[in-house]
């Protein structure tokens, strides 16, 4: 009877002993696939609208190698390039870049390409920038410089994008809180240089479903559309977005 016992202790403790012992961590992948698919109320892009104050259908895929590269590419239904004579109605974006650390900030390095096909504007609106981003803590701060001309400027080489941003924990409901404020020149036309900002809030519902509400607005205005009903592209407006991540 006490060897029994004795017998059935051990296999107790053996039991006990793996149920505490952690399953080993799954390996890191080499890489990963993320796509996305959303819509917004209205597509503000550095606080203009590129949707006519429309809703806008969005969606992309990123490819991310466990080195710090990465790529991808995102599309967005516009208006503003009809509104100015051509015949795009959708921008293409496709980028690559390198994320890395640096001490305690983390950097990302890349390049991105903004394509309107069938765009037919007198200047090829087509643009390229490199950027250059560091977060450190809740803040990141990134520059964009145009390595050709920017969106349909003539002669607008060399143009330049400064944004800060951050996000914050709320601690109330899962929100985030995002402020922004960023400022864009355009070489060789001052005048159409300027200043945008927002406030944000944002959710994670879980299972890859997302939404975001901001406040945006500019310092500049900017009139597009069919006469006689021009808009003002850059006065201040909330936007409504929602996304679903697999």
């Amino acid at each position: 009877m006490m060897q029994t016992t004795m017998v059935l202790a051990a296999l107790l403790c053996t039991g006990v002993a793996s149920a505490q012992t952690a399953a080993p961590a799954a390996p890191e992948p080499e890489y990963t696939f993320a796509f996305n698919v959303g819509a917004v109320t209205d597509y503000r892009y550095r606080g203009i609208s590129q949707s006519r104050l429309k809703p806008a259908l969005q969606g992309g895929i990123d490819f991310t190698h466990k080195s710090g590269f990465y790529l991808g590419t995102w599309a967005s239904s516009i208006k503003w390039i009809k509104d100015g004579g051509g015949d795009a109605e959708a921008e293409v974006d496709v980028y690559g870049g390198y994320k890395f650390n640096a001490g305690p900030v983390a950097m990302d390095v890349g390049l991105l390409r903004y394509l309107y096909p069938n765009s037919s504007l007198a200047v090829n609106p087509d643009t390229t920038e490199v950027y250059l981003a560091g977060t450190w803590g809740p803040a990141t701060l990134k520059y964009s410089h145009a390595v050709t001309n920017l969106f349909g400027f003539s002669d607008s080489k060399n143009s330049g994008y400064l944004d800060l941003s951050a996000t914050f924990e709320t601690g109330f409901w899962g929100l985030t809180f995002t402020p922004h404020i960023g400022h864009q020149t355009v070489k060789n036309n001052t005048s159409f240089s300027y200043t945008d900002w927002s406030l944000g809030l944002g959710k994670d519902f879980g299972n890859g479903f997302s939404a975001s509400l901001a406040y945006v607005d500019t310092n500049t205005d900017v009139y597009r559309g069919p006469a006689p009903d021009l808009k003002d592209l850059g006065k201040a407006t909330a936007v409504l977005g929602v996304k679903y991540t697999f």
